[in-house]
């Protein structure tokens, strides 16, 4: 685990673009990370489900086509095992 309040465990996220950035702390919140896996138990979301997880996290993920989509395609997951 990097150290948060060593300047060289940063040095990196000067070239990150903003998404990027703003993914950087959306993953480290407990609030998204319990979200997540409430979402991603489910069998498949709820009507409209998606919509809102997405919009309450400022999420946007362009699919080509529905087909494309798979159930929980458009979700992020942070990664972090806990």
């Amino acid at each position: 685990m990097s150290d948060w309040q060593s300047p060289a465990a940063y040095e990196h996220a000067q070239d990150i673009a903003a998404a990027g950035m703003a993914w950087e702390y959306l993953r480290r919140d407990d609030e998204y990370r319990r979200s997540f896996r409430k979402m991603k138990t489910l069998p498949a979301p709820k009507p409209g489900g998606s919509k809102v997880f997405s919009e309450r996290w400022g999420l946007r993920f362009p699919c080509r086509s529905v087909a494309a989509c798979r159930p929980h395609a458009c979700f992020l997951d942070t990664g972090i095992l806990a």
